[in-house]
């Protein structure tokens, strides 16, 4: 019902930032829950972040402090914004949306930082 489409991933030095999207279509984008996970090779799925029921967001502790999500209604997108970037956030980051019981996923968006 929705479909989710990551973008914004690329290569960047340690201490660098990046911005993720994530632009969904397909059905009511505010009715849906929101987060960001990351899978790094060899590791399971892991949530980075998410908007809570009352408004509020929450992050991951190895990320707190340095990335930012935030949604855009109106524009049916989802934002992940990752400052002072480390090597060890290399991963696939994948956006999700949550629908009572229904789940989604984006195909996933590369984020290599090295230097």
């Amino acid at each position: 019902q929705v479909q989710l489409v990551e973008s914004g991933g690329g290569l960047v030095q340690p201490g660098g930032s990046l911005r993720l999207s994530c632009a969904a279509s397909g059905s009511i984008f505010s009715l849906y829950v929101m987060g960001w996970y990351r899978q790094a090779p060899g590791k399971q799925r892991e949530l980075v972040a998410a908007l809570t029921s009352d408004g509020g967001s929450n992050y991951a502790d190895a990320v707190k402090g340095r990335f930012t999500m935030s949604r855009d209604n109106a524009k049916n997108t989802v934002y992940l914004q990752m400052n002072s970037l480390k090597p060890e956030d290399t991963a696939v980051y994948y956006c999700n949306a949550v629908f009572t019981k229904d789940a989604y996923w984006g195909q996933g968006t590369q984020v290599t930082v090295s230097s």
